[in-house]
């Protein structure tokens, strides 16, 4: 069993969502990227990052380092079901090919239709195939509080 198929199998078992995952070959380093419903927290990292540890010495991985964190404000957005789940949140997406002139698109996400992504843009709500789409993450929104 593979790194990947490990990680899509332990990490939803521990109440989490496995949001992404890299391995440095080179120094050997793990990244896990973990969230849930109300965002993950300290306590939250270090559960998943003991529960692997343990893991990958009985598989028998070969690791130097495992880092477990949230995605952060600007989590990426991999799957179809993250695009429906985030509609409403602005995003920015780079398609794999040009589309009227652009590579890089920023707007709202308002769901799927199908295997097509929707965006709301300045010139209106377009459509994209999911599979055409290289990378996407979500726009960090920060409210600032004015004192009284």
């Amino acid at each position: 069993m593979g790194l990947g198929e490990l990680l899509e199998n332990t990490v939803p078992a521990l109440g989490y969502e496995l949001v992404d995952w890299e391995m440095s070959p080179r120094t050997k380093q793990i990244r896990v990227f973990i969230d849930k419903p109300n965002g993950v927290d300290v306590e939250d990292c270090a559960s998943v990052s003991n529960h692997l540890t343990r893991l990958f010495t009985v598989e028998d991985v070969d690791f130097e380092r495992l880092e477990v964190s949230s995605p952060g404000l600007d989590r990426p957005v991999k799957r179809l079901s993250d695009f429906a789940r985030f509609a409403g949140h602005e995003a920015q997406l780079t398609l794999n090919a040009p589309v009227d002139g652009a590579k890089r698109i920023k707007g709202i996400l308002r769901g799927t239709e199908g295997d097509d992504v929707l965006v709301e843009t300045a010139a209106g709500v377009k459509s994209f195939p999911f599979g055409t789409i290289a990378r996407a993450r979500l726009v960090p929104q920060i409210t600032w509080r004015k004192e009284s």
